[in-house]
């Protein structure tokens, strides 16, 4: 049985959600979807039998996501959600309540942190502390981020884009945008609808990002069939799409994002560009594993980039190592992380 007197991690992600346990690490990992009945409000399914129900649902009902672009957009509902896990991970609990450490984008309003803060402590945690991405991606891609030397990451979730350069265990300079993994899906649907005249859902198109997606030209040969509904006829039609199309599909978010690691590049002390471009980038999220997301960034950014050994998992490794190895130096929020003594 799980010990209140323990610590919890949360990857609070707009796609999912990734909870750590102290000293039993991740415990749980499921989409961030929720499924309402649209009158009554009644919560109906949360994690993977909400997600099964997107795009399926009958009127009455529909399967929605709480968070928008790391933050949240409907209160109710993520607290309901967290609470939720909260209770698989851990059991009810009747007295002792667990220290929760929330990850959050960079470049959050205070409002935004105080939505966290109270989502959390309503659904069961005895203090709430919040940590930047960035700063926890660092933490678990295994950067030693405590020395005078610079770090840069990059890490692209479900619904923003995180860019960093750390030194001496905090932030230096850091940017997000509100381009991921959900982009690159919505860039997939609406090329198959202008050049197939064919309508998909999300589902299918995070299935072609998978299987067929392409960031950096030629670099790789695949494809997929996709079904859908023809614009033309309103009837069914599965078509062949390729890599070389999922490339142009992409092209526009994926250079968003590479303009931003040059954006930061380009205003990031020479000292620590120095470091930079001897150690290379760091890419972490569930978006970096865009078939040649790597090689583009390089590519354009002129610095040599590695993809973190566990990419999706490194938020949440990093907020758990937080709270084992280091001490917060505020009640609310972790700006930057002590050194180990």
């Amino acid at each position: 049985m799980f010990n209140w007197g323990q610590d919890v991690a949360i990857d609070l992600g707009t796609a999912s959600v990734l909870v750590y346990v102290r000293d039993k690490g991740i415990a749980l990992n499921e989409p961030s979807v929720v499924a309402i009945e649209q009158e009554s409000r009644k919560i109906l399914a949360i994690g993977d039998a909400a997600r099964q129900m997107i795009g399926r649902t009958p009127g009455s009902i529909s399967a929605v996501r709480p968070l928008r672009h790391g933050v949240i957009a409907d209160y109710d509902v993520t607290e309901a959600m967290l609470k939720y896990f909260l209770e698989r991970v851990c059991g009810k609990w009747n007295l002792f309540r667990p220290r929760v450490m929330v990850c959050i984008p960079s470049g959050v309003t205070s409002v935004e942190k105080r939505a966290v803060r109270e989502a959390a402590m309503e659904a069961g945690a005895k203090s709430v502390m919040l940590i930047e991405e960035p700063l926890a991606a660092a933490l678990g891609a295994g950067l030693n981020i405590n020395g005078p030397a610079g770090h840069m990451v990059v890490d692209i979730g479900g619904g923003t884009t995180g860019v960093a350069v750390l030194s001496l265990g905090g932030i230096v300079i850091s940017e997000s945008i509100r381009v991921a993994g959900d982009k690159f899906d919505e860039a997939i649907v609406r090329y198959i609808r202008r050049e197939h005249n064919l309508a998909i859902g999300a589902r299918p198109a995070e299935e072609v990002k998978i299987q067929a997606g392409c960031a950096f030209p030629g670099a790789r040969e695949a494809s997929i069939d996709v079904r859908g509904r023809d614009l033309m006829d309103g009837l069914p039609k599965t078509i062949e799409v390729t890599s070389k199309e999922t490339y142009a599909a992409l092209a526009e978010p994926v250079r968003e994002i590479v303009d931003r690691v040059r954006s930061v590049l380009e205003r990031t002390p020479p000292e620590l560009a120095g470091d930079i471009v001897e150690r290379g980038i760091v890419l972490t999220g569930g978006g970096s594993l865009l078939f040649g997301m790597d090689r583009m960034i390089s590519h354009h950014a002129g610095v040599p980039v590695h993809i973190a050994e566990d990419p999706v998992s490194s938020v949440v490794l990093g907020a758990g190592k937080a709270l084992v190895e280091y001490q917060a130096v505020h009640e609310d929020y972790v700006p930057v992380l002590k050194r180990l003594t």
